[in-house]
């Protein structure tokens, strides 16, 4: 009966292998030396901070929201453009409101300077 297991245990214990590969191959390989350009800023617009709790600026948030709705929006318009034979005038209707509420929060984020860097 335990012969009926046994794919079930090798699937398992190929996949700890496969899994643990990468780490013990990245514990040799790596020679943990800092450069000064691993320690540099990158694309996060701050230099690197040891304690979790440094206040930065507030329109990284502004900024990361904004990317959000407009990425949702995304995600919402290409299904609606598939069907819209079948969705008819109160689907076009239906986007052309969800987009108008969008452009007020984009218009009301762009009065509010957040999108201004100074």
């Amino acid at each position: 009966m335990l012969n009926n297991y046994f794919p079930i245990f090798l699937f398992i214990i190929v996949s700890i292998l496969i899994g643990a590969m990468p780490i013990v191959a990245s514990r040799f390989l790596n020679k943990g030396e800092n450069s000064k350009a691993k320690n540099s800023a990158y694309e996060c617009g701050f230099e690197n901070f040891n304690d979790a709790r440094m206040k930065f600026d507030i329109r990284f948030y502004l900024v990361a929201i904004l990317f959000i709705i407009f990425d949702l929006e995304i995600a919402f318009l290409f299904p609606w453009a598939v069907s819209l034979e079948n969705l008819g005038v109160n689907g076009l209707i239906a986007m052309s409101i969800f987009l108008f509420i969008l452009i007020i929060g984009f218009i009301y984020e762009w009065k509010k300077g957040a999108l201004d860097w100074d």
